[in-house]
């Protein structure tokens, strides 16, 4: 027959196990939990979503990355300073982003001879073709190359690989972000995604669902630079972290029960 502080260990050890099997258990998660645009989207043909996306428009602290190409490359390279640099450096984005073109708080970018250029408001391929034309008066049959590269976009919480990202793409969506960052775990809660974005009159917070089909359609679907995403973890994983914790409670309990009744 067991002896009492034997028979107390065994029930004190049989407990963290017993956790740790219901925990294993009860973290599985169902398929509806993590599937993404779930609805209309399950057959061979294509389904038409009406979200086409808007034309981003220029504002200020944006960077641009301008190039200008013409028969006569020693006459452009007043308009390209940084030129080497970004080019041997071009898979590097704080490289484009350094040597490239700030708009200031008045909208404006400053090339040189040009002079200062207006390009808020403005649309990227519009954006390029005043700045076409400005440098026609100084270089013929020159053509420019223009790009935003100032685009970032943070993404946090349950995601393989939280951080920050830069997007070289205007019409850029919040797969496209989640896809940057490895997808989500499969303890993100899909169905609480968190948009943050700034705008002129403050902070924006949006709550974006994931599993619904409406998702393409959202306003919200398309980023815009600086935005960030929050990516909650689900209930099943603060029930798993407090269950290991009262697990390791537990079996520390057990083996203190142990080694008392082996020494006393």
């Amino acid at each position: 027959m067991l002896s009492p502080a034997v028979s107390l260990v065994a029930r004190l050890l049989l407990i963290p196990v017993c956790m740790v099997l219901a925990l294993s258990l009860g973290s599985c998660v169902p398929t509806r939990d993590i599937s993404y645009l779930q609805g209309p989207y399950s057959s061979a043909q294509p389904t038409k979503v009406a979200n086409l996306p808007t034309e981003y428009q220029i504002a200020p602290n944006d960077v641009l990355y301008i190039r200008v190409q013409s028969p006569q490359p020693e006459l452009t390279k007043v308009f390209s300073l940084h030129e080497s640099e970004m080019v041997l450096n071009q898979s590097d984005p704080a490289s484009l982003y350094i040597n490239g073109y700030m708009v200031d708080e008045k909208g404006q970018i400053m090339v040189p001879t040009v002079g200062r250029i207006a390009v808020k408001g403005l649309t990227l391929a519009q954006a390029q073709d005043r700045v076409e034309k400005a440098i026609a008066g100084y270089v013929r049959n020159a053509t420019v190359v223009l790009r935003l590269v100032s685009f970032r976009v943070t993404v946090l919480g349950e995601v393989k690989s939280p951080g920050r990202y830069a997007v070289f793409n205007d019409r850029a969506t919040v797969l496209e972000a989640l896809g940057l960052a490895g997808d989500l775990t499969p303890l993100g809660n899909r169905r609480n995604v968190k948009l943050i974005r700034q705008t002129t009159e403050g902070s924006q917070v949006v709550l974006l669902d994931l599993t619904k089909p409406e998702l393409l359609s959202s306003p919200y679907y398309y980023l815009l630079p600086n935005d960030a995403l929050y990516v909650e973890p689900t209930k099943a994983l603060t029930q798993r972290g407090n269950s290991v914790n009262l697990a390791l409670l537990f079996s520390g309990l057990g083996t203190a029960a142990l080694l008392y009744g082996l020494f006393r």
